[in-house]
């Protein structure tokens, strides 16, 4: 859950067209049933992007790839797109050995010059924003306004991070010895894996990829098995901008495959940092990996996220914020807002203008302009969803509105909007990667922070209150304890100037803006003697 699509865009889009949620089946163009789409005219801009039906999924200066073929499918319709031919062993390590190797040349540069690279990647990515956003739109399943988004959000990280190259910083420190300069030094690890999911296929990668290269750092990148044709597609945009510049294909290398890949990279030496995106539990796994051998693991987690609603709270903006948080990206983002926490007093109302505002949710489609909220990206979250809603009736809780599978073609499900179950109930606490929120009355703001925190994890969280005193009451020690903490807006759709990260089960890694780019980077703590005197430190005599 980051960045990209804006609330605002969405409710434009709602209040606009005036269009009612379709319960019974999902409005999409009706295509045949057989071939892949990239051999059909409405999808030329895959051919655009340099696709073809069977790609090569391993880049390192050169495309190559000798291991299975993994097919990628559409989830709107559940058609195959094309082929990708994934790594093997042996093409992981020449990759890895070519990234290796770029890392000779690309830290010799200085950041600024590393920095005007990254900048002609982020012009690069502005003349493919409307094929690469279509792709994302396809393979993924997101909304087109979130695919492109997701393109911009990527393209805004290369414009920081040419300004960041320019100023990386080290303090100099007051020696307490005379003669002496006190200071710190920041320089590149090495090369850094990005492991991405599908749910943000091209931003996630962007944000590791711009920082970690304006540091000096080379990458090795693997992508989710569902989404390879978006690392496929992005690899191609960036490795023009190398070769243009005379530089090593391998500074960005590319390694789709599935497990074994996964775990080749979290047991390698060689890769410095590991930046994961993913679910908890294979972030632990890849987690003790790393640091078995004592490297830095950066994790990006799953979210169990709560929007609070305080008695004063302005409803229309709740409502607003709650739609978006909720329901985009069909409740795929690990910033999804799981949990709406009301006081008592507004706790009806807040029921009711939900209950309005998704009946108005048009499902269909992601490539069609007037579509709100896609599919779910695959049969399985599908089936998760439908497990989460049957515990949660077993249970004792209310379907308010949807709790069904779409027919039709593709991976369609209905928002869902659940009330009634107990703050601490086991489907309550667990993430389930799909449209649904659970609905929770409070007593008071004291209770609704408390039952914020009591979930494993730590990502965002956000209070709709027009209280000063609450807002510092949330924002301080006894507040929320999340990474992301919000006033007055989703727990969504977070800037890429800040850092995104959160605590707890969340994984505690933080990327993109702020001072993330430190984890990108070696800090050492350095003295020069520059007397012909030799006082030690803490006045500590030995002689």
């Amino acid at each position: 859950g980051f960045g990209g699509f804006g609330v605002g865009v969405m409710w434009l889009l709602l209040a606009r067209r005036g269009v009612k949620f379709a319960t019974s089946k999902v409005v999409y163009r009706r295509m045949s049933s057989s071939g892949f789409l990239i051999d059909e005219a409405e999808y030329s801009f895959l051919k655009d992007l340099g696709l073809s039906k069977k790609n090569l999924g391993v880049y390192d200066g050169q495309w190559r790839g000798s291991g299975q073929v993994l097919t990628s499918y559409c989830p709107a319709n559940a058609r195959p797109i094309a082929e990708v031919v994934q790594a093997t062993p042996a093409d992981y390590e020449a990759a890895m050995a070519a990234s290796t190797a770029a890392w000779q040349q690309w830290a010799d540069l200085p950041a600024p010059k590393r920095g005007e690279i990254v900048r002609q990647m982020g012009d690069a990515l502005r003349r493919y924003k409307e094929p690469l956003g279509k792709l994302v739109s396809l393979e993924m399943g997101k909304i087109l306004a979130e695919g492109e988004g997701e393109v911009q959000e990527y393209i805004d990280v290369c414009d920081y991070a040419v300004g960041l190259s320019r100023t990386i910083e080290g303090k100099w420190l007051p020696s307490e010895r005379p003669g002496h300069a006190l200071f710190e030094a920041w320089n590149p690890l090495g090369v850094v894996g990005v492991i991405t999911a599908f749910n943000f296929p091209v931003a996630v990668y962007g944000w590791n990829s711009a920082i970690a290269l304006v540091c000096g750092d080379t990458l090795i990148w693997k992508t989710a098995s569902t989404t390879p044709l978006c690392g496929v597609a992005v690899t191609k945009i960036i490795s023009q901008v190398l070769e243009a510049n005379s530089l090593p294909g391998a500074v960005c290398a590319l390694t789709v495959g599935g497990p074994p890949i996964g775990d080749a990279m979290a047991r390698d030496d060689r890769v410095r940092l590991l930046s994961f995106t993913g679910s908890t539990q294979v972030g632990r796994q890849v987690a003790l990996k790393v640091q078995e051998r004592f490297g830095r693991p950066l994790l990006e987690l799953g979210g169990n996220n709560a929007i609070l609603v305080d008695e004063d709270a302005d409803l229309d903006m709740l409502v607003r914020a709650a739609l978006f948080a909720c329901v985009g990206t069909a409740g795929q983002r690990c910033t999804t807002t799981r949990r709406i926490i009301a006081h008592h007093k507004v706790y009806d109302q807040v029921l009711a203008r939900l209950k309005n505002a998704y009946s108005q949710v048009r499902l269909g489609d992601p490539l069609n302009s007037s579509t709100l909220c896609g599919p779910l990206h695959t049969e399985r979250a599908v089936e998760e969803f439908l497990e989460a809603v049957a515990e949660a009736t077993k249970s004792g809780g209310t379907i308010e509105c949807g709790g069904k599978r779409v027919k039709g073609d593709g991976y369609f499900v209905e928002p869902t909007i659940v009330t009634g179950l107990p703050h601490n109930a086991p489907v309550v606490h667990r993430e389930t990667f799909a449209p649904i929120v659970y609905l929770l009355k409070c007593d008071s703001l004291d209770q609704a922070i408390s039952w914020n925190n009591e979930v494993e994890q730590g990502l965002s969280s956000s209070l709709f209150t027009n209280s000063l005193g609450n807002v510092f009451k949330w924002l301080g020690p006894k507040g929320s304890d999340c990474g992301i903490v919000n006033v007055n807006i989703p727990t969504s759709g977070a800037e890429i100037g800040g850092a995104f990260g959160g605590e707890k089960h969340t994984g505690g890694g933080r990327e993109s803006g702020s001072d993330s780019w430190k984890q990108y980077m070696r800090r050492s703590t350095c003295t020069i003697n520059y007397t012909k005197e030799l006082p030690l430190a803490q006045g500590i005599k030995f002689q």
